[in-house]
């Protein structure tokens, strides 16, 4: 059933014996064909419908399937808030809204076809404790553009958890995009969502007051749920807990506890969230925007603004660890101890017992017994310095000696032996030139060779030149 034939008979109950088998949206749909969809896999479960990861046959693209739970189907009231919903989420055109692709009815099941986000939900990133307030401003910043756009509509999400944010960072080059999903829309005016049996649509962790009594709503109304989304990512809970009418009766009429005693963030935060939750509408915010505005302003004195803000346990506070600066080059003087890996230098303390080379095993427990001892304080450091080995004499590595030390002098020896024979021979044959046919019968003088080549030009010597003898 297409989107227009649901809009004409969708009003009728449905007929049980169409749904896809005996418990309906209850089974796990996965291998199933929806229509035109072939549902892949369950993303998560609630306890108002079921969200599959389906791809649709006829275009080829991954879709998130969102197939509304049998017993809401059968409300002749909710089918027809179903199909306005899904017409007004249809015609929404914005960067931080999940697109809706379709919407429809298969064999007595109503479902929702939307865009697939790759990455996870708020409700996931701080399941874990709170995250930074930098992070908190940037990411409910999208939520507030998004709400304004559909407050200039004439709309109300009515829905607004950390479930409901989904954040990915696979379209931005590394930045947090946030998609708003899962819309309970409905119009300015209108009363708070409850099938015609008296079932309340919506998260009542995250309501306003006045859409837990079935009163008129407005974008105010979204206010007071993103102002309670904000309480979550900076302490990393919920601002009422308890069981369901216990959390209805925290928003109905119970002082909201304060940001500041549960995590280590200015005060003035407090004011910020408390004015945004409050319990009438006409002490809010005028809209989403002047709420984030007015956070932002507070936590611009946040000691660590990019950092999870530090739970508080009762009065204790667990403190932040200093940075340790890098230790100098030159030694530290006798009696100052190391300083440790991180904190604070620790006090020089005397030792408690005999100096333990490295290596030897330590005493522990009664004499005469060995083993690895469980440290119990903190580790006790001489009051002077610790030479594990006794310096080696300043030499080269090439004469650097390892036992005797007279080894070196034979290669010495045979080294000066080897020049001495060397200018014996040199000597021995420059006499021999000296004393053979170089002289000419009448020993008066001797003529050279005009082929030997001297000077920078390498020219031969005149034939008439004579050189004296000695």
């Amino acid at each position: 059933m297409t989107g227009n034939e649901v809009a004409a008979g969708l009003t009728r109950p449905r007929d049980p014996s169409r749904a896809l088998g005996s418990g309906g949206v209850s089974d796990d749909l996965t291998g199933r064909r929806l229509g035109h969809f072939r549902v892949d896999g369950v993303i998560g479960k609630g306890g108002m419908a079921v969200m599959y990861r389906a791809t649709d046959v006829r275009l080829g693209r991954q879709v998130a399937l969102k197939v509304i739970a049998e017993h809401l189907s059968g409300d002749a009231e909710f089918r027809e808030r179903f199909v306005d919903e899904a017409r007004n989420t249809s015609a929404v055109d914005h960067s931080h809204v999940v697109p809706l692709y379709d919407f429809g009815e298969v064999d007595g099941l109503l479902y929702i076809a939307m865009r697939f986000v790759d990455g996870s939900d708020l409700a996931s990133l701080i399941s874990g404790g709170p995250i930074s307030p930098a992070r908190t401003l940037i990411l409910l910043g999208q939520v507030a553009d998004a709400l304004e756009m559909l407050a200039g509509r004439g709309l109300v999400h009515l829905d607004i958890k950390p479930a409901n944010v989904l954040v990915t960072s696979r379209e931005s080059a590394g930045v947090e995009h946030v998609y708003l999903a899962d819309f309970g829309l409905t119009r300015r005016g209108a009363t708070g969502h409850r099938t015609s049996s008296g079932d309340f649509l919506g998260s009542p962790t995250y309501a306003a007051p006045e859409h837990l009594r079935g009163e008129p709503v407005d974008p105010r109304t979204d206010q007071y749920a993103l102002a309670c989304v904000m309480f979550a990512c900076l302490t990393g809970r919920p601002p009422f807990q308890g069981k369901v009418p216990e959390v209805i009766q925290g928003h109905l009429g119970s002082e909201l506890p304060a940001v500041s005693s549960l995590v280590v963030l200015p005060p003035a935060i407090d004011d910020v969230i408390r004015r945004g939750m409050a319990k009438d509408p006409r002490a809010r915010y005028r809209n989403c925007r002047e709420l984030l505005s007015a956070a932002r302003t507070a936590l611009t004195s946040a000691a660590r603004p990019g950092s999870p803000p530090l739970l508080r346990h009762g009065s204790e506070v667990e403190a932040p660890r200093a940075p340790v600066p890098a230790p100098a080059a030159s030694a530290p003087s006798a009696g100052t101890p190391p300083r440790a890996a991180s904190g604070p230098p620790l006090s020089p303390r005397p030792p408690t017992g005999p100096y333990r080379p490295y290596g030897q095993p330590v005493t522990s427990g009664p004499p005469g017994r060995t083993g690895p001892a469980q440290r119990t304080g903190p580790p006790q450091w001489p009051t002077h310095p610790v030479r594990l080995r006794d310096p080696l004499p300043a030499q080269p590595a090439s004469f650097a000696t390892r036992g005797s030390g007279g080894v070196w002098m034979v290669p010495a020896a045979i080294g000066l032996a080897l020049l001495g024979l060397v200018l014996v021979v040199v000597l021995a044959l420059a006499g021999g030139g000296d004393g053979g046919g170089g002289r000419d019968g009448g020993g008066g003088r001797v003529t050279t060779s005009p082929s030997i080549g001297v000077g920078d030009e390498g020219r031969p010597l005149p034939p008439d030149l004579t050189v004296p003898t000695r």
